[in-house]
């Protein structure tokens, strides 16, 4: 494991970089450099994107989407929202977990910023805005797919578009432009992440709720932190067919089988969710089961992500969308 902290001459966060790089190793063994980046030309050719930058195994885990090159001072966002001047150690722990538990399958910024970043609307979070009836529309649709196991139909959200003065339709056309949920051609609800309309490989059962249909295996991952309940997940294996069972009781989940994985990817051209990663985000029973797959898929640029690292990147994607 090869760790290169890239930063211009004298920024004061290097030592916490360095210190919290430390931490998170907790006495692994890892080859950790320090260069030092003196111009712009010299950031584009590291892929420094502010000061200072961590690559592990010379990619940025943390690289927002549409990240340029700077010599700028970096700042990071924890998951609690507290902004400081380097990774934390609980963020560090996360992708240096995985990257030991797997190796890239296929090299590409879009797996990095997928994998490590929060899943989906080029980084910018699945918890819409509040202004103009966004939140309190989505919300509601995320709710009865919980209760109920299905789609509500517009009129069932005209209460909750009304607080805003629009219509359920206004909204609901404005919460797909912006890909919280994709609509067919007659207006009505297809997918509402992380929930399906129609049926998919991966099947949730609520406590105290519906059964549901879920987009992707990190959709799955992230119904229980949403809603603060216990689930069960049965998922299907797309190389060799066998069931992936995922269970989580009072937010610690047990795989079986134990090896299980997950493959986290995204088809090359933009678009929704739906139509780019939804398919390439998928459970298998072991690592060499996700290989075959991302062999027998070369346009699909993605890695092979172990179980800690899935949850965290379900918890941090959905745990936050039903919060005020």
């Amino acid at each position: 494991m090869r760790i290169t902290v890239l930063t211009v001459p004298d920024c004061p966060n290097v030592p916490l970089a360095q210190e919290r790089i430390a931490a998170a190793l907790d006495g692994r063994a890892a080859d950790v450099e320090l260069v030092e980046v003196h111009d712009e030309t010299e950031a584009a050719r590291w892929g420094m994107s502010g000061s200072p930058t961590v690559l592990l195994d010379g990619a940025d885990p943390f690289a927002p989407a549409g990240a340029k090159p700077s010599v700028s001072c970096r700042l990071y966002r924890d998951a609690d929202g507290t902004v400081s001047g380097a990774p934390s150690v609980a963020a560090l722990r996360q992708v240096l977990a995985g990257a030991s538990a797997s190796q890239p399958v296929v090299e590409g910024d879009c797996c990095e910023s997928t994998a490590f970043d929060v899943v989906g609307r080029d980084g910018r979070g699945r918890r819409a805005p509040a202004e103009r009836g966004l939140r309190a529309v989505h919300q509601a649709v995320l709710r009865h797919f919980a209760e109920t196991g299905a789609a509500p139909e517009p009129l069932v959200l005209e209460p909750a578009a009304a607080g805003a003065a629009r219509s359920a339709g206004q909204v609901l056309g404005e919460l797909a432009a912006e890909d919280f949920l994709t609509l067919d051609d007659q207006g009505r609800i297809r997918a509402a992440y992380p929930f399906s309309a129609v049926p998919t490989r991966h099947r949730v059962r609520i406590e105290g709720g519906a059964e549901v249909w879920s987009m992707c295996a990190i959709d799955a991952l992230g119904i229980a932190p949403m809603l603060g309940r216990d689930t069960v997940i049965s998922s299907t294996d797309p190389v060799t067919g066998q069931t992936v069972t995922v269970t989580t009781r009072g937010g610690t989940a047990s795989w079986e089988p134990r090896e299980a994985v997950v493959f986290v990817g995204q088809r090359p051209g933009g678009g929704p969710a739906a139509a780019t990663c939804c398919d390439a985000l998928n459970f298998f029973t072991g690592d060499a089961s996700a290989r075959t797959w991302a062999k027998d898929h070369p346009r699909v640029p993605g890695r092979i992500v172990g179980q800690s690292p899935a949850l965290e990147i379900a918890r941090q994607t959905f745990g936050p969308l039903l919060a005020p």
